[in-house]
Protein backbone atom coordinates (compact mmCIF):
# COMPACT_ATOMS: atom_id res chain seq x y z
CA UNK A 1 0.00 0.00 0.00
CA UNK A 2 2.72 2.19 1.40
CA UNK A 3 4.76 1.56 -2.21
CA UNK A 4 1.38 2.01 -4.64
CA UNK A 5 1.10 5.78 -2.85
CA UNK A 6 4.49 6.77 -3.40
CA UNK A 7 4.63 5.43 -6.65
CA UNK A 8 1.59 7.16 -7.28
CA UNK A 9 3.07 10.56 -5.59
CA UNK A 10 5.97 10.25 -8.09
CA UNK A 11 3.78 10.04 -10.93
CA UNK A 12 1.30 12.85 -10.05
CA UNK A 13 4.00 15.19 -8.52
CA UNK A 14 6.01 15.84 -11.79
CA UNK A 15 3.33 17.08 -14.34
CA UNK A 16 1.10 18.54 -11.62
CA UNK A 17 4.27 20.42 -10.44
CA UNK A 18 5.08 22.22 -14.05
CA UNK A 19 1.09 22.87 -13.98
CA UNK A 20 1.57 24.94 -10.76
CA UNK A 21 4.57 26.50 -11.93
CA UNK A 22 2.82 27.72 -15.09
CA UNK A 23 -0.17 28.99 -13.03
CA UNK A 24 1.78 30.78 -10.60
CA UNK A 25 3.95 32.35 -13.29
CA UNK A 26 1.72 33.38 -15.68
CA UNK A 27 -1.41 34.64 -12.96
CA UNK A 28 0.45 35.32 -10.02
CA UNK A 29 4.01 36.62 -10.99
CA UNK A 30 2.65 37.78 -14.46
CA UNK A 31 -0.28 40.18 -12.60
CA UNK A 32 -1.00 43.25 -14.49
CA UNK A 33 -1.08 44.84 -11.06
CA UNK A 34 2.70 43.99 -10.94
CA UNK A 35 3.86 46.27 -14.06
CA UNK A 36 3.80 49.81 -14.98
CA UNK A 37 0.51 50.69 -17.10
CA UNK A 38 -1.06 46.92 -15.74
CA UNK A 39 1.16 45.31 -19.15
CA UNK A 40 3.45 43.08 -18.48
CA UNK A 41 5.12 44.60 -21.52
CA UNK A 42 6.71 47.13 -19.23
CA UNK A 43 8.62 47.27 -16.31
CA UNK A 44 7.59 45.97 -12.96
CA UNK A 45 6.43 48.57 -10.36
CA UNK A 46 9.18 49.70 -7.77
CA UNK A 47 9.73 47.27 -5.34
CA UNK A 48 7.38 44.85 -6.69
CA UNK A 49 9.43 41.84 -6.84
CA UNK A 50 6.92 39.33 -8.52
CA UNK A 51 6.79 41.71 -11.37
CA UNK A 52 11.06 41.26 -11.50
CA UNK A 53 11.10 37.31 -10.92
CA UNK A 54 8.15 37.53 -14.07
CA UNK A 55 10.87 39.24 -16.38
CA UNK A 56 13.04 36.17 -15.82
CA UNK A 57 11.49 34.28 -18.77
CA UNK A 58 10.09 30.95 -19.10
CA UNK A 59 12.57 29.12 -17.36
CA UNK A 60 11.26 30.38 -14.14
CA UNK A 61 8.49 28.20 -14.27
CA UNK A 62 11.04 25.07 -14.25
CA UNK A 63 12.68 26.48 -11.67
CA UNK A 64 9.50 26.88 -9.74
CA UNK A 65 8.26 23.51 -10.64
CA UNK A 66 11.51 22.42 -8.61
CA UNK A 67 10.92 24.22 -5.92
CA UNK A 68 7.24 22.43 -5.77
CA UNK A 69 8.85 19.23 -6.22
CA UNK A 70 11.79 19.39 -3.65
CA UNK A 71 9.08 21.03 -1.14
CA UNK A 72 6.87 17.86 -1.62
CA UNK A 73 9.40 15.23 -1.10
CA UNK A 74 11.25 17.49 1.59
CA UNK A 75 7.93 16.51 3.66
CA UNK A 76 7.69 13.14 2.33
CA UNK A 77 11.23 12.66 3.66
CA UNK A 78 10.31 14.43 6.96
CA UNK A 79 7.42 12.24 8.00
CA UNK A 80 9.05 9.03 6.15
CA UNK A 81 12.55 9.29 8.71
CA UNK A 82 10.48 10.38 12.05
CA UNK A 83 8.59 7.04 11.37
CA UNK A 84 11.51 5.33 10.83
CA UNK A 85 13.06 6.59 13.73
CA UNK A 86 10.70 5.09 16.02
CA UNK A 87 8.28 6.75 18.74
CA UNK A 88 11.34 6.87 21.58
CA UNK A 89 15.18 7.51 20.65
CA UNK A 90 16.97 4.75 19.17
CA UNK A 91 19.77 5.17 22.11
CA UNK A 92 17.41 4.43 24.82
CA UNK A 93 16.15 1.57 22.58
CA UNK A 94 18.88 -0.06 21.95
CA UNK A 95 20.46 -0.50 25.58
CA UNK A 96 16.87 -1.83 26.49
CA UNK A 97 17.32 -4.41 24.10
CA UNK A 98 20.94 -5.43 25.34
CA UNK A 99 19.68 -5.39 28.69
CA UNK A 100 17.10 -7.55 27.94
CA UNK A 101 19.01 -9.96 26.07
CA UNK A 102 21.54 -10.31 28.48
CA UNK A 103 18.46 -11.25 30.81
CA UNK A 104 16.71 -13.89 27.90
CA UNK A 105 13.86 -11.72 28.42
CA UNK A 106 12.80 -12.07 24.75
CA UNK A 107 9.05 -11.74 24.61
CA UNK A 108 9.71 -8.15 25.90
CA UNK A 109 12.00 -7.61 23.42
CA UNK A 110 9.24 -8.59 20.99
CA UNK A 111 6.43 -6.62 22.67
CA UNK A 112 8.98 -2.88 22.84
CA UNK A 113 9.75 -3.44 19.35
CA UNK A 114 5.69 -3.61 18.41
CA UNK A 115 5.36 -0.50 20.48
CA UNK A 116 8.33 1.11 19.50
CA UNK A 117 7.78 0.57 15.61
CA UNK A 118 10.31 2.11 13.22
CA UNK A 119 13.32 0.54 11.38
CA UNK A 120 15.55 -0.48 14.24
CA UNK A 121 12.61 -1.96 15.85
CA UNK A 122 11.72 -3.96 12.61
CA UNK A 123 15.06 -5.69 12.39
CA UNK A 124 15.53 -6.39 16.04
CA UNK A 125 12.03 -7.97 15.77
CA UNK A 126 13.10 -10.10 13.18
CA UNK A 127 16.21 -11.22 14.37
CA UNK A 128 14.35 -12.23 17.72
CA UNK A 129 11.53 -14.50 16.04
CA UNK A 130 14.60 -16.10 14.13
CA UNK A 131 16.55 -16.57 17.15
CA UNK A 132 13.04 -18.41 18.90
CA UNK A 133 12.30 -20.18 16.00
CA UNK A 134 15.98 -22.19 15.60
CA UNK A 135 15.76 -22.52 19.60
CA UNK A 136 13.38 -24.92 19.05
CA UNK A 137 14.67 -26.72 15.89
CA UNK A 138 16.89 -29.82 17.12
CA UNK A 139 18.38 -29.58 13.83
CA UNK A 140 20.52 -26.92 14.29
CA UNK A 141 23.81 -27.06 16.07
CA UNK A 142 25.55 -23.83 18.23
CA UNK A 143 26.96 -22.41 15.30
CA UNK A 144 24.08 -22.40 12.39
CA UNK A 145 21.78 -21.37 14.59
CA UNK A 146 24.16 -18.18 14.99
CA UNK A 147 24.96 -18.00 11.28
CA UNK A 148 20.88 -18.37 10.60
CA UNK A 149 20.39 -15.72 13.10
CA UNK A 150 23.25 -13.62 11.68
CA UNK A 151 21.85 -13.47 8.00
CA UNK A 152 18.12 -12.95 9.24
CA UNK A 153 20.29 -9.33 10.44
CA UNK A 154 21.84 -8.70 7.30
CA UNK A 155 18.61 -9.23 5.19
CA UNK A 156 16.34 -7.13 7.83
CA UNK A 157 18.95 -4.70 7.32
CA UNK A 158 19.32 -4.99 3.77
CA UNK A 159 15.52 -4.44 3.58
CA UNK A 160 15.67 -1.20 5.78
CA UNK A 161 18.22 0.69 3.96
CA UNK A 162 16.60 1.18 0.62
CA UNK A 163 13.27 2.65 2.47
CA UNK A 164 15.56 4.76 4.24
CA UNK A 165 17.33 6.62 1.10
CA UNK A 166 14.26 6.53 -0.73
CA UNK A 167 13.59 9.39 -3.07
CA UNK A 168 17.18 10.95 -1.55
CA UNK A 169 18.40 10.54 -4.72
CA UNK A 170 15.75 13.25 -6.33
CA UNK A 171 16.54 15.75 -3.88
CA UNK A 172 20.50 15.53 -5.23
CA UNK A 173 19.10 15.46 -8.21
CA UNK A 174 17.39 18.81 -8.06
CA UNK A 175 20.69 20.22 -5.72
CA UNK A 176 22.48 19.53 -9.28
CA UNK A 177 20.06 20.23 -11.86
CA UNK A 178 18.59 24.00 -10.52
CA UNK A 179 22.30 25.30 -10.49
CA UNK A 180 22.38 24.21 -14.13
CA UNK A 181 18.73 25.40 -15.37
CA UNK A 182 19.62 28.47 -13.79
CA UNK A 183 22.37 29.18 -15.84
CA UNK A 184 20.87 28.21 -18.40
CA UNK A 185 19.16 31.14 -17.91
CA UNK A 186 21.36 33.41 -17.11
CA UNK A 187 23.47 32.05 -20.90
CA UNK A 188 19.96 33.23 -22.71
CA UNK A 189 19.36 36.23 -21.05
CA UNK A 190 23.00 37.47 -21.51
CA UNK A 191 22.33 36.69 -25.03
CA UNK A 192 19.09 38.92 -25.22
CA UNK A 193 21.34 41.48 -23.63
CA UNK A 194 23.90 41.97 -25.96
CA UNK A 195 21.91 41.19 -28.81
CA UNK A 196 19.76 44.16 -27.74
CA UNK A 197 23.27 45.81 -27.15
CA UNK A 198 24.35 44.99 -30.55
CA UNK A 199 21.21 46.39 -32.78
CA UNK A 200 22.06 49.15 -35.64
CA UNK A 201 21.10 52.58 -34.52
CA UNK A 202 20.59 53.28 -30.78
CA UNK A 203 20.30 50.26 -28.76
CA UNK A 204 17.46 48.82 -26.97
CA UNK A 205 17.29 49.49 -23.22
CA UNK A 206 14.45 47.78 -22.77
CA UNK A 207 15.71 44.61 -24.13
CA UNK A 208 18.95 44.84 -22.80
CA UNK A 209 16.98 45.35 -19.60
CA UNK A 210 15.26 42.63 -19.95
CA UNK A 211 18.01 40.15 -20.65
CA UNK A 212 20.28 41.38 -17.42
CA UNK A 213 16.35 40.55 -15.47
CA UNK A 214 16.68 37.26 -16.37
CA UNK A 215 20.02 36.38 -15.92
CA UNK A 216 19.85 37.83 -12.68
CA UNK A 217 16.76 36.32 -11.70
CA UNK A 218 16.76 32.44 -13.12
CA UNK A 219 20.11 32.66 -11.60
CA UNK A 220 18.96 33.53 -8.10
CA UNK A 221 15.86 31.16 -8.14
CA UNK A 222 18.26 27.96 -9.27
CA UNK A 223 21.43 28.93 -6.48
CA UNK A 224 18.72 29.31 -3.95
CA UNK A 225 16.49 26.52 -4.91
CA UNK A 226 19.97 24.46 -5.12
CA UNK A 227 21.49 25.51 -1.18
CA UNK A 228 17.69 23.97 -0.08
CA UNK A 229 18.17 21.18 -1.65
CA UNK A 230 21.81 20.67 -0.29
CA UNK A 231 20.81 21.98 3.32
CA UNK A 232 18.18 19.22 3.47
CA UNK A 233 19.87 16.62 1.48
CA UNK A 234 22.64 16.57 4.40
CA UNK A 235 20.20 16.96 7.73
CA UNK A 236 18.38 13.63 6.39
CA UNK A 237 21.46 12.20 5.20
CA UNK A 238 22.28 12.46 9.01
CA UNK A 239 19.39 11.24 10.32
CA UNK A 240 19.88 8.33 8.14
CA UNK A 241 23.22 7.54 9.00
CA UNK A 242 22.30 7.57 12.85
CA UNK A 243 19.63 5.14 12.54
CA UNK A 244 21.83 2.71 10.63
CA UNK A 245 24.27 3.36 13.36
CA UNK A 246 21.72 1.80 15.70
CA UNK A 247 20.73 -0.67 13.89
CA UNK A 248 24.38 -2.14 14.08
CA UNK A 249 24.88 -1.21 17.07
CA UNK A 250 21.94 -3.25 18.12
CA UNK A 251 22.74 -6.05 15.71
CA UNK A 252 26.19 -6.18 17.26
CA UNK A 253 25.10 -6.18 20.64
CA UNK A 254 22.11 -9.32 20.29
CA UNK A 255 24.54 -11.19 18.60
CA UNK A 256 27.27 -10.98 20.78
CA UNK A 257 25.04 -11.78 23.67
CA UNK A 258 23.63 -14.66 21.99
CA UNK A 259 27.33 -15.99 21.36
CA UNK A 260 27.86 -16.03 24.61
CA UNK A 261 24.99 -17.94 25.76
CA UNK A 262 26.18 -20.30 23.19
CA UNK A 263 29.80 -20.45 24.37
CA UNK A 264 28.01 -20.86 28.07
CA UNK A 265 25.57 -23.93 27.28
Amino acid sequence: MKRNIRGWLAAIIFPLSIVLGYIIYTYILGSPSNFEGGSTLNEPLKNNYLGVIYKGGYIVILLISFQIILLTYIIERFFSLSHAKGKSGNEEFVKSVKKMVTDENFSTIIKQCDEQKGSLANVVKNGINTYLLVEKDDTFDKESKLITIRNQFEESTQLEIPQLNRNMVIISTLASISTLIGLLGTVTGMIKAFSALARVGAPDAVGLANGISQALVTTALGISTAAVAIVFFNLFSSRIDKITYAIDEATFAVLASLKEKYLKS
